[in-house]
């Protein structure tokens, strides 16, 4: 009944919000992060916080929240040598996004959605993977299906994909999603060079093969996330040219050196709230924060509901 509220939201124009980061809200709030898996292991050590997590963006405004799953493919949990408690710990992060869900008694239906995303075994204190540690597209597939199978045995409602910027990746995670039989959302993240919009990622792949790679799947709804701000309305026009569904908008601000997010130079509450308006005027429909941004940018986006 959640995601049919949802659904029906969008189909008549309204705006839905997303919540903000988990990961860097955890780090934030003084959860450890793992050198190999980042946020995974917040799950285990640092639940309450987590559940707290959650709460704060409900009663923030946020719609539909996003359980602790982003490292949680096996590749990712095998760095920090814990590798067979990938379905373990997404059920319980699945879990507690439910317990959360409960506690907040929101008025209005909220949605737990779980979290399939691109991220690699990375390099210590940079914000790029290690090519000599990427799976092979076929192990990637079926990591990120373990975690999407879980999930969905565990009562997530839905599925983002996050992000997504390799087609190659693109392409495996759209098929975890589709075997899990739940609906899927998918977030592509760009940057800029010059004036060109690039996915985020070292090889500089051109934006619109992301976008064409993410259109061979079945997502309800597609958009741009873990994207500064200024690269945001390039790249949602370059998305607008392909896709007309629904589309989501939401950035990250400060910068990434693993396993830990720099908070420097976040964009203002009020700020945000104020490209997010622009956004609307570019179609735009759901709207949340990536990494850096909290309950604060949540409640600040939160009239765009009402607008």
């Amino acid at each position: 009944m959640t995601m049919a509220a949802i659904r029906q939201r969008l189909a008549e124009g309204g705006a839905v919000l997303l919540d903000g980061a988990t990961g860097t809200e955890l780090e934030r709030r003084g959860a450890a992060m793992s050198h190999g898996a980042w946020c995974a292991l917040a799950t285990e050590t640092a639940p309450g916080l987590l559940r707290a997590i959650h709460e704060d963006y409900i009663r923030a405004g946020a719609d539909i929240v996003v359980a602790n799953t982003f490292s949680n493919a096996r590749h990712m949990l095998e760095m920090a040598g814990v590798g067979d408690k990938a379905a373990a710990l997404t059920r319980r992060a699945v879990a507690i996004a439910h317990e959360a869900r409960a506690n907040a008694g929101a008025d209005r239906p909220v949605v737990v959605a779980a979290s399939l995303s691109h991220q690699m075994p990375m390099v210590a204190g940079a914000a790029r993977d290690d090519p000599a540690l990427r799976p092979p597209p076929e192990r990637v597939r079926a990591n990120l299906r373990e975690v999407a199978m879980a999930a969905a045995a565990a009562g997530a409602e839905l599925l983002i994909l996050e992000m997504m910027s390799r087609p190659l990746h693109i392409a495996a995670a759209i098929a975890a999603a589709e075997d899990s039989g739940l609906p899927y959302w998918c977030g592509l993240s760009a940057r800029l060079q010059g004036s060109e919009v690039l996915s985020f990622v070292w090889e500089g792949y051109p934006f619109r093969e992301s976008v064409a790679a993410a259109l061979k799947g079945r997502p309800e709804a597609v958009g741009v996330m873990h994207t500064p701000v200024a690269a945001m309305a390039p790249a949602l026009e370059v998305l607008k040219r392909s896709w007309q569904g629904p589309t989501m908008a939401y950035p990250d601000s400060g910068f990434f050196q693993m396993p830990r997010w720099r908070f420097e130079d976040v964009v203002a509450p009020a700020d945000l709230a104020g490209h997010a308006r622009a956004w609307r005027r570019q179609g735009v429909q759901v709207f949340g924060g990536c990494c850096g941004l909290g309950p604060d940018h949540v409640r600040a986006l939160a009239p765009l509901r009402r607008a």
